[in-house]
């Protein structure tokens, strides 16, 4: 019988290996910054009872694709889970309590739930940070299978894969060993971040500043190497006037990226701050 599950702790996550973050429950945390009453328990019964459904049917099928099928279409036709095309930038596609009870999400999202039901089932599948919509692969008799959780759950051959990053490649070509590159698992933090960093993004365009230093702030929790966020979080500070903040992440920033892209943007964000203007305009 499967522990009760419970959220980790910010504080630690930074300190755990990749593989000991729990990543439905770290999903969750993230949820619960903008639900403080989320009951995990709920979420992670919801996962069981999918799970109890199912495992007639994946026990039955013979071969991981298809178990694969099952799961798919359980998930995506029978429970109705499916990719929110009308609303793609509504941010309660990101958090997985919304996407649980509203049977609507985004690739990452919704890959989050296919890929928790799998392992439950002992179907071992992986995440992929594929470049424009994130994917799930599962290992399969001479490769992967790579799907598309946004499109409920359905198979990607070589050229559509091809087709789908070339664009994101500015100019690269597309060989096997790129290709095999781009779909490698994706870490249990590197999944968390991009969930972070798309949430950041959304909040960053609505200028809603205080939530956009939220998730900022949570990358480095998870990820304190990731200086893009130390650059947003001080971005975020002076937005919302909290200047000694901005110093000291936009000031950390140049020191670890003095020929970063955005170097000069950032240095005339970091004098605003020193002159105590506070926002920028």
């Amino acid at each position: 019988m499967r522990e009760r599950m419970t959220l980790p702790a910010w504080n630690g996550l930074a300190t755990l290996d990749d593989a000991a973050i729990p990543l439905f429950a770290t999903a969750l945390l993230i949820a619960r910054d903008e639900y403080p009453d989320l009951d995990p328990a709920v979420y992670d019964a919801l996962v069981d009872a999918h799970v109890r459904a199912l495992r007639p049917r994946v026990d039955a099928a013979a071969y991981a694709p298809m178990k694969m099928l099952e799961i798919n279409r359980y998930l995506f036709e029978e429970q109705g889970y499916a990719g929110n095309h009308e609303a793609y930038y509504d941010p309660r596609n990101s958090y997985l309590n919304e996407v649980c009870e509203r049977r609507l999400g985004i690739p990452i999202s919704l890959a989050l739930v296919q890929m928790e039901v799998s392992r439950r089932l002992d179907v071992p599948l992986d995440g992929v940070s594929f470049p424009g919509h994130f994917l799930v692969r599962l290992p399969v008799e001479g490769g992967v299978l790579v799907m598309d959780p946004f499109n409920r759950g359905r198979p990607l051959d070589v050229d559509e894969l091809r087709e789908r990053a070339v664009p994101h490649l500015d100019g690269s070509p597309m060989d096997d060993q790129v290709l095999q590159q781009i779909l490698h698992p994706a870490s249990h933090r590197a999944i968390l971040v991009r969930m972070l960093r798309n949430l950041h993004g959304l909040y960053a365009e609505a200028e809603d500043w205080e939530r956009a230093l939220r998730c900022a702030d949570r990358i480095l929790r998870l990820a304190p190497d990731r200086v893009e966020a130390l650059r947003d979080r001080g971005l975020c500070y002076l937005q919302l006037g909290h200047l000694p903040g901005a110093r000291r992440d936009l000031g950390r920033y140049l020191l670890m990226q003095p020929d970063a892209d955005d170097a000069h943007r950032v240095r005339e964000a970091l004098v605003v701050a020193s002159a105590g203007a506070g926002r920028l305009h």
